[in-house]
């Protein structure tokens, strides 16, 4: 890809990054405020971004880049996807370092307490951190440099990755205290999460058995 084709995808990208998680913060998490208060959703400094309304964004922005400028999905998803998790990390450890979803209460060894309370919680954002940022941010990165993979594998790998890690962690998260369990079961980012695996499994398919 040339210097140009790429300044436009990243410009491309950006913008669907904070449209998308805007958008799906403000249906998934809170769309009866922003029902009754639609203008509030363009206050992006206060904060509320979702990463799946983000997700939706990046595929429909590669999607749309790939078939106008005849590149292939999947090469591009894969690069993107090796990227992706470094800035999982990031934003994880800002989580934290934010005092933002936090974890339930622990009386595990690895634990934080924050201030005004007497009691322990997990560290719900490191676990992410780890487990969605940096470890696959580790092993995508050999899998495209050391092995020879089909163009989509990585993408798949990131996804499934991603979808089980969220959906194991966030039972050591606070649900979000607006939307509350789903079938006093599942968080809503775990239940977002259910189709992001179904979804890499099924690019796992298409590049192991229906990619020439």
């Amino acid at each position: 890809m040339d210097k140009k084709k790429l300044e436009d995808l990243f410009f491309y990208l950006f913008i669907s990054v904070i449209i998308g998680g805007r958008l799906g913060y403000a249906i998934f998490y809170n769309l009866n405020f922003y029902i009754q208060n639609p203008f509030e959703i363009l206050k992006v400094w206060q904060g509320g971004m979702s990463f799946h309304g983000a997700l939706i964004g990046i595929i429909l922005t590669t999607i749309i880049f790939s078939i106008k400028k005849n590149i292939s999905i999947f090469k591009l998803s894969d690069l993107l996807s090796i990227t992706a998790p470094f800035g999982i990390f990031l934003g994880r450890i800002s989580n934290f370092l934010n005092k933002e979803l936090i974890g339930k209460p622990t009386e595990f060894f690895l634990s934080v307490r924050y201030p005004n309370e007497d009691f322990f919680r997990h560290i719900s954002q490191i676990y992410e951190a780890v487990f969605e940022g940096l470890i696959p941010a580790i092993l995508l990165l050999l899998f495209y440099y050391k092995l020879r993979v089909k163009n989509g594998f990585i993408t798949s790998i990131f996804l499934i990755n991603y979808g089980l890690s969220r959906i194991i962690i966030e039972n050591f998260r606070v649900p979000d205290i607006q939307v509350g369990l789903k079938f006093n079961l599942l968080s809503q980012g775990q239940l977002l999460s259910i189709p992001i695996v179904i979804l890499g499994f099924y690019f796992l398919y298409l590049c192991q058995y229906k990619q020439k």
